[in-house]
Order: C-alpha cells, then sequence, then structure tokens
C-alpha cells in the first residue's frame, strides 16, 4: 500500500481540542516531527482538517 509521510510545520498552542486530536491521530505531537501513513481516504480528511498545520514531504 501507499504511504505518505507528513510533517508537522505548525504549534497546536491556541488550536481547538479536535485540531489537536487530529494531529495526534497522525502521529504528530511536537515541531518538525516527520510521521509515515498509509495513504488513504481517512488520513487524506485528516490532514486537510489540519493542512494550515502539517506539510506532505516526498
Amino acid at each position: 500500500m501507499a504511504t505518505i509521510k507528513v510533517k508537522q510545520t505548525g504549534s497546536p498552542i491556541r488550536r481547538t481540542k479536535d485540531q489537536r486530536a487530529t494531529l495526534v491521530g497522525l502521529g504528530l505531537n511536537k515541531m518538525h516531527k516527520v510521521s509515515e501513513l498509509e495513504d488513504t481516504e481517512s488520513v487524506r480528511g485528516m490532514i486537510r482538517k489540519v493542512q494550515h498545520m502539517v506539510e506532505v514531504v516526498d
């Protein structure tokens, strides 16, 4: 299965609880941490929800 690497670029400080929980669900909890996830629709939806705090790395 294809994978996506996601890097956290923004801080969750002063963000809503659901955005913080989405970052944790993606395996991110510190700045500049990279997580490798399966490329599924649910993961892409989570990335879309916090797109201002993450970037997809090649």
